[in-house]
């Protein structure tokens, strides 16, 4: 295979072209950056890094070649984006050389909060800056949530969705911020402000936020999300779908409800039909199941459960969805659904008996097993 059949990777994004775009714009607005020396310097030995270890290289290479204090380097760095070279419009990871730019204002920024917070502000448009802002929420907690608290009325919508994105507690990349794992009341402040902006980019990242609360705060997050119901929009609406949807999987009862679902479901579910009883590592099994409604009409959330065998010999279930149905008095539905067991870098796969249920609303309704082998 040659080079010009390969997938580019991750990485890739922070590669050769990704440098030379970094040296250009920051000696546009750096004085005394030599971007010749930078990117002479910022190359070597980066083919060999992975992704985070090439966005720590480059904080280190600009740090050398920085020559200026924090405090004086943060003014010229938030011209940056009046003369940023964006890349290629076609390349989604073009957006990754602005990212060890960011980051470098936590690295060496973080005694100086006022002034970093400020170039966070200008620079998140380029790549976001809610690895960076986690931090300053860490440890200069007063200033950094009276920012984000500012920024929840910020006119772009980049730097409102850092309000939110970054305080997530449980943003994957990121840092944990326990203080609102354990207490997410501070949080409500951000969130209420954005739990109707017009922006989808942000809205997305508030039912994200919602998403991590409910891991550790769900009753918490519940009752917030059924005052925002109370009195709601489209855009809040969307934002509670979408934030509950970990509790959704979950089987959480108390939030079919607020979803427009019954609280209780009454139906009748036939034995699961599968295609085929044992199966190989890298086939696929296909099953159905038909479901007959009550005496009254029923809105119904679908999902199938996969036990799957673990290393140890004992069995782990992973809740997928199947499908969200409106059933009629006396209705009845048959679903049919094909499930993979193509080898994925996310799963390995164990010989062995394996089960399948049928979950509705929540409550799990009919399971059966079959085998899987190597």
């Amino acid at each position: 295979m040659g080079d010009s059949d390969k997938s580019p990777l991750m990485k890739d994004g922070l590669g050769v072209y990704a440098v030379t775009r970094i040296a250009k714009s920051v000696a546009l607005v750096v004085p005394g950056f030599n971007a010749k020396a930078f990117q002479k310097d910022a190359e070597r030995g980066l083919d060999e890094l992975e992704l985070k270890a090439r966005v720590h290289h480059l904080i280190a290479v600009l740090h050398r070649h920085y020559d200026l204090p924090f405090k004086k380097l943060s003014k010229y760095l938030q011209d940056l984006p009046d003369v940023w070279d964006r890349g290629s419009a076609v390349d989604n990871k073009a957006g990754f050389a602005a990212w060890p730019l960011i980051d470098y204002v936590a690295a060496h920024g973080l005694q100086h909060p006022k002034e970093a917070l400020q170039t966070l502000e200008k620079l998140t448009p380029l790549f976001s800056a809610e690895f960076a802002i986690r931090p300053f929420i860490q440890q200069h907690t007063d200033i950094t949530y009276a920012t984000l608290l500012e920024w929840c009325e910020h006119p772009s919508e980049h730097v409102r969705r850092l309000a939110s994105e970054g305080s997530r507690p449980r943003l994957p990349w990121g840092m944990r911020l326990p203080q609102f794992i354990q207490n997410p009341e501070p949080l409500a402040g951000i969130l209420e402000q954005l739990k109707a902006d017009e922006s989808l980019y942000v809205r997305r990242s508030v039912a994200n936020n919602l998403n991590d609360i409910s891991k550790d705060n769900p009753e918490w997050m519940i009752n917030l999300c059924e005052s925002w119901l109370v009195d709601s929009n489209a855009h809040t609406d969307w934002i509670v779908k979408h934030a509950l949807r970990s509790l959704v999987k979950a089987g959480d009862a108390r939030v079919f409800p607020l979803l427009g679902y019954a609280a209780k479901a009454s139906v009748v579910v036939s034995d699961i039909q599968l295609d085929k009883k044992k199966i190989a590592v890298g086939d696929s099994i296909n099953f159905s199941c038909t479901i007959t409604g009550g005496k009254k009409a029923q809105n119904l959330v679908v999902d199938y459960v996969i036990y799957f065998m673990k290393a140890n010999g004992k069995l782990a279930p992973k809740v997928f969805k199947l499908k969200n149905i409106a059933l009629a008095c006396n209705e009845s539905l048959t679903l049919n659904k094909s499930h993979s067991f193509k080898l994925i870098t996310t799963r390995r796969y164990y010989a062995g008996t394996h089960q399948l249920a049928i979950q509705i609303n929540g409550k799990e309704v009919a399971r059966t097993d079959f085998y899987v082998s190597d």
